[in-house]
């Protein structure tokens, strides 16, 4: 069926798009459950640390491999998650949308001038 065409015939299609009687798989599309999955394995890769090691995320998107220390962690709704922290020791922040989500969590060595913090994970507030 056409939403499309369904539309010129009826002039409102959301009346039957309400009736359809299955889940549309768009929620786990959105920003916040993709947000909650990857705090979920970030926090359980912490977990297998040791008190020298931090999460470290490789980035792969860019045609090149890039080592991202990251410390924030954040999104914008709906399909966008935004990762800031350093890359080459230079402040920065990863824009990522969620259909382009792709990385391999690693340890990063601690270093002694930075204390080992974990990653926050922050909500924003709307």
């Amino acid at each position: 069926m056409n939403l499309l065409n369904l539309k010129s015939q009826t002039g409102d299609y959301s009346k039957i798009v309400k009736n359809l009687n299955y889940d549309l798989p768009i929620h786990y599309m959105f920003s916040n459950t993709q947000f909650e999955i990857t705090k979920k394995y970030i926090q359980e890769f912490e977990l297998t640390l040791d008190t020298e090691h931090a999460v470290g995320v490789m980035l792969t998107n860019f045609g090149q491999t890039i080592l991202m220390e990251v410390t924030e962690i954040t999104y914008e709704k709906s399909v966008v998650l935004v990762f800031k922290g350093k890359v080459n020791g230079q402040e920065s922040t990863l824009i990522q949308h969620i259909n382009q989500l792709n990385f391999l969590l690693t340890s990063v060595p601690i270093k002694k001038e930075n204390p080992r913090r974990k990653i926050g994970f922050m909500v924003s507030e709307e």
